[in-house]
């Protein structure tokens, strides 16, 4: 009796080791959903930053995917750079005003947080 699983297959290329599906339909590694009220909250944050403003965009209730491409075209809106964390957009400086009307113009409930 082996341990070990196969991570590969000629028939269906990569294979995830967690549940032998092929990599593309595993069923393991897919994330649900997060749940929100459907109001994205903009707050502006400096402490734990080394000094720097961060403007952070909490509540979205999209997919892995649409999350990297609305950041990136937050970003290029904004014209400074940032990072999605734990479902959350964070942007370069205070950029709340701007965010603010981006995502109202694109049909988000928006509400600027305290900060």
């Amino acid at each position: 009796m082996t341990n070990s699983r196969s991570v590969y297959s000629t028939e269906h290329g990569r294979l995830c080791p967690g549940c032998g599906n092929p990599a593309d339909a595993c069923s393991c590694r897919k994330k649900p959903l997060p749940q929100g009220d459907g109001v994205l909250r903009i707050r502006r944050e400096i402490a734990g930053r080394g000094g720097k403003t961060v403007t952070t965009v909490s509540g979205f209730v999209l997919d892995e995917t649409a999350l990297k491409t609305l950041a990136g075209e937050l970003k290029r809106k904004c014209g400074v750079g940032g990072a999605i964390k734990d479902g959350n957009i964070e942007i370069q400086g205070d950029q709340r005003e701007t965010l603010a009307a981006e995502l109202q113009k694109r049909g988000f409930k928006v509400k600027l947080a305290g900060g």
